[in-house]
């Protein structure tokens, strides 16, 4: 019998050493139990089991992966996933995850965590995508913002990574050292917390003497 053309890149999966080219970047992945498909146009490789996925800047964990698409760009994530993009300066938590390695665009479902470690901002929404090449951040659906002492909340947030801006709407509401603020849109700038709202604004204002 002639050996399958999948068992060496079945092998080579398992011991972490199969590389596959895109935009001159290189990923290894591995996984318990590999399953591929190598016909022309169909490209598809399923990893089940302590899956994981490396390149030089970002590595993806989870119960399952598939990988599909030309040069097996598209990345498909289940189960407990969770990524580390060192290039964005990203960490991700989620139960799916969507990433298409070239056009740099994420999506995930359910309870998500995105932690941006260069402006010390934690996103937690039920529904997140990401550009990665705007540095553009859409959330919906129970979003929390935390930074620091500031805390907002909204069910739809906008967040412009490269400007530090945040615009919040959908009930949005924003906490800071006791103070709470509350309008028909909110936008903060991460980097100083100022807060700027906008329509049918209501708020309330602890005094300095009972602020800790």
């Amino acid at each position: 019998m002639r050996p399958s053309l999948a068992l060496p890149l079945c092998l080579g999966a398992l011991l972490g050493l199969a590389v596959v080219p895109a935009r001159a970047e290189t990923f290894a992945f591995s996984a318990d139990r590999v399953e591929s498909s190598l016909a022309t146009g169909k490209e598809r490789t399923l990893l089940q089991g302590r899956a994981r996925v490396k390149s030089e800047t970002l590595l993806i964990t989870a119960d399952r992966i598939e990988l599909s698409g030309k040069d097996f760009s598209l990345i498909e994530c289940r189960g407990q996933v969770e990524a580390v993009d060192d290039e964005q300066g990203l960490r991700i938590t989620t139960t799916y995850l969507r990433y298409d390695r070239k056009s740099k665009l994420s999506h995930m479902e359910g309870p998500t965590v995105l932690e941006d470690l260069r402006n010390k901002v934690v996103l937690k929404a039920q529904w997140v995508e990401n550009d990665g090449q705007k540095e553009l951040t859409i959330a919906q659906v129970n979003v929390r913002i935390l930074k620091e002492s500031l805390v907002c909340r909204s069910e739809y947030a906008i967040f412009r990574r490269a400007d530090k801006i945040l615009e919040l709407t959908g009930a949005p509401s924003a906490h800071k050292n006791g103070d709470e603020y509350r309008a028909s849109r909110i936008v903060v700038n991460t980097d100083t917390e100022d807060v700027r709202l906008e329509g049918e604004v209501k708020g309330s204002i602890v005094s300095t003497e009972a602020k800790p």
